[in-house]
């Protein structure tokens, strides 16, 4: 059984991800998370721990970032690419399969609670990251390799620092894509 408690945004989700893995799972009921919701999300993680994994899109990345903002537990984040969750045009964790679900799980990554730059501005430019008309593709195959989903320009620098990644294993997977791109 998963130690910490699966945080989701709605219904289907929970019972999706109930489907995949023996865990306690809770859901935010959207977007619009109650300041007595969050209070009760705040307090059934505060002794386990949490392990956000929302839906890949706008709302997603919003609660994603609200659950940060307020919980006091250590917390990870699991991705699903929006390719693996989305069926008839609906993206959302309940359309990705009990394996996809179950790897996002186990790739889940810790939050570092301290700050840290390992990663810069200076770092995106130098490794086209930013600033080349490819700079898109690169971080996709970047985010994709590390398991991150697919953020843009700003959340890929903070996800760098926030998920404890080393420079050497970043510029390793740049010279992987630089030598398939030759």
């Amino acid at each position: 059984m998963i130690q910490e408690v699966i945080i989701v945004e709605g219904k289907d989700d929970i019972t999706r991800v109930r489907q995949a893995l023996d865990c306690e799972v809770i859901a935010t009921g959207g977007i619009h998370i109650s300041p007595q919701r969050m209070k009760e999300i705040v307090e059934i993680t505060s002794r386990r721990g949490a392990i956000i994994l929302t839906d890949p899109d706008h709302a997603g990345g919003k609660i994603r970032a609200m659950l940060r903002r307020n919980l006091t537990c250590p917390v990870k984040e699991a991705f699903i690419l929006r390719e693996l969750c989305t069926a008839e045009g609906d993206v959302g964790i309940e359309n990705a399969s009990p394996e996809e679900i179950r790897q996002a799980i186990e790739r889940a990554k810790p939050i570092r609670t301290e700050k840290t730059t390992h990663f810069d501005s200076a770092f995106m430019f130098r490794h086209g990251l930013t600033g080349r008309a490819d700079s898109k593709r690169r971080r996709e195959y970047v985010a994709k390799k590390l398991h991150m989903g697919r953020p843009n320009g700003k959340e890929f620098l903070r996800r760098l620092n926030a998920f404890a990644y080393e420079v050497d294993e970043v510029e390793k997977i740049l010279q992987e894509l630089d030598g398939r791109d030759e």
